[in-house]
């Protein structure tokens, strides 16, 4: 177990990091993908939850994905010998140097990048592999399908490995535009005669399109126990697990009369005699501010069953504190535990209340939050 990255921090509040959580949801994917490669998607410091946390709970993947070649750097700092894929490839000629030396798998998704690789001399030895992404609707990144077969003939000619990739849109959704068999029927056409491996499915892909998944998946949120639709029951239905709890403690109780106002702007009256907790956690933490009232918190109840209970939020989130409504909790006390989000309150039951996303709230985890890696 290691400590926390500042454990001087006098503030009670902690996110720590299960690597359990990891090794378990990546055992899920190869169930649900069987026949794939798997790209754990660590991109922006692992959601939030520390290159040191992922590359811990997630060595045992076939291949990290990310975005910034530091990152790689740390990745072979590490020990880390296998694949890594830059998802957005690089961004100037002397990067591209920089990724070989480092044996990156790159994305390739402009003009631009491949004129870099027809001119670079790789004197390595060492086999380059290249995703060549095809905008197959979702127009982000890759080439227009009327492109995509010169700009594979001229790598494969210059020399590299090359794979398909694409990227599906609403892989999420139900009635979404471009569907996913829209996507693939505009993938297989682009690629028709032209053999190679595939990279398709992204963490709703894989949950809910299995027969779009590619030889390589690339999962992302669902590594982290977070639904890519928002929805807490996929979760529960895919049986992953959070990762990630962020967890403080009632550091005041204020005793309100009826008519009582709470917070900045007193946009909360008390409607009767109540209690509330005062929570050390606020935006400066990464708690969203924009929260409603009614947000889910877990406390620690302090009842003759030692259980604790769902609190709701009252008042505006402001920098270092939320309040939560404790009629539901008489004798929490001060010191209470308090789960602002993890196993007790799903992340994206947080988001739905707060007009957001698990993804946003999980990587926008503050700095000055220590992170306990377990």
């Amino acid at each position: 177990m290691s400590l926390p990255v500042n454990r001087f921090v006098n503030r009670p509040i902690l996110a720590t990091i299960h690597t359990d959580a990891f090794r378990h949801n990546l055992g899920r994917i190869r169930e649900l993908a069987p026949q794939s490669k798997i790209w754990s998607v660590i991109k922006a410091k692992a959601y939030g939850h520390s290159l040191e946390a992922a590359f811990q709970g997630l060595e045992s993947t076939d291949g990290f994905a990310l975005l910034d070649i530091a990152d790689a750097q740390w990745l072979r700092d590490h020990d880390w010998a296998g694949r890594i894929l830059l998802l957005e490839g690089i961004f100037s000629l002397a990067e591209l140097e920089f990724a070989i030396k480092l044996h990156c798998d790159l994305v390739v998704h402009n003009e631009q990048q491949v004129s870099w690789l027809e001119t670079f001399k790789n004197h390595s030895g060492n086999p380059v592999n290249i995703f060549l992404k095809l905008n197959s609707g979702m127009n982000r990144l890759g080439f227009r399908p009327e492109q995509y077969r010169t700009a594979f003939h001229r790598l494969h000619s210059a020399g590299y490995h090359l794979h398909h990739m694409t990227h599906f849109a609403n892989a999420d959704q139900v009635d979404g535009l471009p569907s996913v068999g829209e996507q693939m029927e505009c993938f297989e056409k682009a690629i028709e005669g032209l053999q190679a491996p595939s990279s398709l499915a992204n963490s709703a892909a894989i949950l809910w399109h299995r027969n779009a998944l590619g030889d390589w998946v690339r999962p992302g949120i669902m590594l982290y126990g977070v639904s890519p639709t928002g929805v807490h029951a996929d979760i529960v239905r895919s049986e992953l697990q959070a990762v990630m709890h962020l967890r403080s403690e009632i550091i005041d109780i204020q005793e309100l009369k009826k008519g009582d106002h709470v917070g900045y702007g007193g946009c909360y009256e008390a409607p009767e005699d109540m209690r509330i907790g005062v929570i050390a956690c606020g935006y400066a933490d990464g708690y969203p501010r924009h929260a409603e009232d009614g947000t889910p918190v877990w406390v620690d109840a302090a009842d003759a069953k030692g259980e604790g209970v769902i609190c709701p939020t009252v008042g505006r989130v402001s920098m270092d504190m939320l309040t939560v409504d404790l009629r539901e909790a008489p004798n929490a006390k001060v010191g209470a535990t308090v789960e602002l989000w993890g196993n007790e309150v799903p992340v994206d039951d947080v988001a739905q209340m707060s007009g957001t996303i698990g993804y946003e709230l999980i990587c926008a985890l503050a700095q000055r939050v220590p992170v306990l890696i377990k």
